[in-house]
């Protein structure tokens, strides 16, 4: 089996079993993840509590499923809005050229000047942390780098022919844009946002972590890891099964994103 179809493999079933999860946490846990028991704290897995609990009692699988959740849907938002916008920028300053893409150009170079996690705790600041604050910061963080792809395909594609006989047959420009240039826009919108999907939900970790993220109770990955950090000593499975699910997790998407990057890409076909 080759490296490529090894990698569609592996990446499609890590991704698939935790998009299982993060379902399984919509739908059904095996406990109520926010309820507190405190007579069965730092219970060691075993039948009643297969992974566990932690300092207030409370299921570890079940916190588990209901972080996936949390996760997955910020990862899927925050990707869907940079993507969403940075298309629109990206083609109307590549198909309008002139002052509206040095607008544009300026407003996302400004963005790029601040690493992302940067900016994103700026925003927070502002927007407060909840999840829609943290997938209107991420998703602002994320959306120059869309806006950039998008906007050097339209440059180049805006030349072609096709292009220009849509111009000639007096087609409006919204139309061409949406018919004609976007649609071949596409392939490497795809691959971005695959790797950006990985890139958001260790941010999104990250920021959980350091507390700036979904407030607790609810669980995510990233909370989850930060309250189990007294506790590595005497109940190791607090730090060890979030830390696994983020990084499986991370390992499917990169996996899968190489794949679909080596689809996308003529040179990589064969190999």
């Amino acid at each position: 089996m080759s490296l490529g179809k090894t990698n569609k493999y592996l990446g499609g079933f890590l991704i698939a079993f935790f998009l299982t999860a993060a379902f399984l946490g919509w739908v059904w846990t095996p406990f109520d993840p926010l309820a507190v028991d405190l007579r069965s704290k730092l219970q060691a897995p075993g039948a009643v509590h297969p992974l566990g609990t932690d300092e207030y009692g409370r299921d570890v699988l079940s916190r588990l499923l209901a972080a996936a959740r949390t996760s997955v849907t910020i990862s899927i938002l925050t990707v869907s809005f940079a993507v969403f916008f940075g298309i629109i920028l990206g083609s109307v300053s590549g198909y309008a050229r002139g002052w509206v893409d040095r607008v544009v150009m300026l407003f996302t170079d400004t963005l790029l000047a601040f690493p992302s996690i940067l900016l994103a705790l700026a925003l927070l600041s502002i927007l407060g942390a909840n999840m829609y604050g943290v997938v209107l910061a991420l998703g602002f963080a994320y959306m120059p780098t869309v806006t950039r792809v998008v906007r050097g395909a339209v440059m180049s594609l805006r030349e072609q022919e096709f292009i220009e006989a849509s111009r000639l047959m007096g087609h409006p420009v919204l139309y061409t844009l949406r018919c004609h240039i976007v649609p071949n826009c596409l392939a490497p919108v795809i691959v971005i946002a695959t790797s950006m999907f990985g890139s958001v939900l260790l941010t999104e970790s990250a920021l959980s972590f350091l507390g700036l993220g979904v407030p607790p109770p609810a669980p995510t990955w990233g909370n989850m890891l930060a309250s189990a950090r007294p506790y590595m000593g005497q109940a190791a499975w607090l730090g060890i099964f979030p830390g696994l699910c983020i990084s499986m997790t991370l390992l499917g998407i990169n996996l899968l994103g190489d794949y679909i990057r080596d689809r996308f890409d003529p040179r990589m076909r064969g190999l």
